[in-house]
């Protein structure tokens, strides 16, 4: 792995080599100054950061060479001046590599870094199966910490004697400080999912864990932590799905080129929330036709904001760019429709979850 791999654009690949012929053309302009030393002597330790150990290497020799020419051409070969420039240069080129050395040592720690959060990820946060019955499934996250690959966010489907559950949620925080939380929360989920009728009990089965989980850790968490979710149930004939939103942003139903915010007539709480003693309330049914995609998102999304500071609209911005055969698709088309919204970093994880029925599928179990 080289230093230019995986951080900068690879046309900062020929800025050391535009140094280089600039200083030699200064160089040669002003015989007396060598006014361009200063540029090959930064060609070579830009060359250290940015390129790989060949090409570093290629750089300083360059830069040697070129001091070696001119030394000759304007008659300071032989002379103290002449030496100590040639001295300097290959010095210069030895810090150069030197740069190389600390940068390519750095890169492999933070790939290591990097694996080891990819097995958490696969470990906490594995992928939802692409297919449960007659239901197409595709789902992604993107941390808002440039080099973190999970945080807050949580996704899951799974198929249950009940029909596919399915749940997205929202840690409060964001990053790896978070990611014990989502462990808990996907946990419960998995175990309850399979084991309760109705989709409140699953709810406080997960409340239950989350408020568990928390007893063990500093206040300010026990007091202001919480868990936004939607937790969903298609049964077998895949017709219709259930949604008990708890807190969270309303999921959306894409059909033909319309998209429908799922809004719930009274939401429940956030889980974790549960000492305010307000009931919860119960799930909501909407039909599910055939070809039509269920998306899930996290606020990550839906508070996205564009340059003139307003928040992407799923609705708006996705209206009228069906028909989506695939959860794939339109997991690919809002992604991309969001990073040209912000045209920055984000400030927030981003979960989607997209599940779409198919046409000529077995309705199920």
């Amino acid at each position: 792995m080289t230093p230019l791999s995986t951080k900068w654009p690879w046309y900062f690949s020929f800025i050391p080599a535009a140094m280089i012929v600039i200083g030699t053309v200064l160089n040669i302009l002003s015989p007396r100054y060598y006014w361009g030393d200063y540029l090959l002597g930064a060609a070579v330790v830009v060359a250290g950061a940015l390129l790989s150990l060949r090409h570093t290497i290629a750089v300083g020799a360059a830069i040697v060479l070129v001091q070696l020419v001119l030394l000759v051409k304007d008659g300071y070969f032989g002379h103290v001046v002449g030496t100590f420039s040639l001295i300097s240069a290959v010095f210069t080129a030895l810090v150069g590599l030197g740069v190389n050395r600390v940068v390519t040592s750095h890169s492999r720690r933070l790939e290591i870094v990097r694996s080891v959060a990819e097995a958490v990820q696969r470990a906490v946060l594995p992928a939802p199966p692409a297919r449960v019955g007659p239901l197409a499934i595709a789902a992604v996250y993107k941390a808002a910490q440039i080099e973190a690959l999970i945080g807050g966010d949580a996704y899951a489907v799974q198929d249950t004697p009940y029909g596919t559950r399915l749940l997205i949620a929202d840690v409060r925080g964001k990053g790896l400080g978070a990611v014990g939380t989502v462990s808990v929360l996907l946990g419960a989920f998995r175990e309850a999912a399979d084991q309760v009728a109705d989709l409140v009990v699953l709810a406080e089965r997960m409340e239950r864990a989350l408020v568990k989980e928390a007893s063990s850790r500093e206040e300010s968490i026990r007091v202001e932590g919480f868990v936004t979710a939607v937790l969903g149930e298609i049964p077998p004939g895949a017709d219709r799905v259930r949604l008990l939103n708890c807190g969270h942003p309303s999921p959306y139903l894409l059909e033909g080129d319309t998209v429908s915010s799922l809004d719930p007539g009274e939401p429940s709480l956030p889980l974790g929330m549960s000492s305010l003693g307000v009931p919860r309330a119960g799930p909501e049914h909407w039909p599910f036709p055939t070809g039509a995609t269920l998306l899930l998102v996290t606020d990550g999304v839906t508070e996205a904001r564009g340059r003139n500071g307003t928040f992407y609209e799923p609705v708006s911005r996705l209206g009228g760019r069906g028909p989506f055969r695939q959860p794939d698709e339109v997991v690919e088309v809002l992604m991309r429709d969001v990073e040209r919204w912000t045209d920055g970093p984000r400030d927030d994880d981003m979960a989607i979850l997209a599940i779409t029925r198919c046409a000529g599928e077995p309705a199920g179990p």
